[in-house]
């Protein structure tokens, strides 16, 4: 049986504020949202009277991007933004439709840019990377053909 993508998890500093950005401006829809502590879920994660609060978010076609925020065992990020070639994931990739128009509301809203949308060389798609509330790197891409 070959494996399927079940869901991307992300570890946040504050589930509230990363909903803000992946639910309010983003646009996925939150799917469920839950708190879990207890000796399943300290066995599941490896660490010892852990509390920790998940929101799951669901696009329309069903892959599910998780926000983890650890209540018991918060790591604080370095400071700044994570760097695009960091080892390990290194961003997670959205289709947006208006790219302009999305860039124009993360600056507003000061959500950090690399650049303005960029042209692919083909022309195919726009493209942009920003960084979400805990400086995860965001790909933001409009299809135009």
């Amino acid at each position: 049986m070959a494996a399927t993508i079940r869901h991307i998890g992300l570890v946040v500093q504050d589930i509230d504020t990363s909903l803000k950005f992946y639910s309010g401006l983003i646009g996925l829809p939150v799917a469920s949202r839950k708190i879990e502590e207890g000796v399943i879920i300290d066995r599941v994660v490896g660490i010892p009277n852990v509390k920790l609060e998940w929101a799951k978010l669901r696009d329309e076609s069903g892959v599910i991007l998780e926000l983890l925020h650890y209540h018991s065992h918060p790591e604080r990020p370095p400071c700044g933004f994570y760097p695009s070639n960091r080892h390990g994931a290194s961003h997670v990739a959205f289709t947006v439709n208006n790219l302009d128009s999305l860039y124009e509301e993360l600056s507003r809203r000061n959500i950090h840019c690399n650049s303005s949308p960029q042209m692919s060389s083909d022309g195919k798609v726009k493209v942009l990377y920003c960084h979400d509330p805990d400086g995860i790197p965001v790909e933001l891409v409009e299809e135009l053909s």
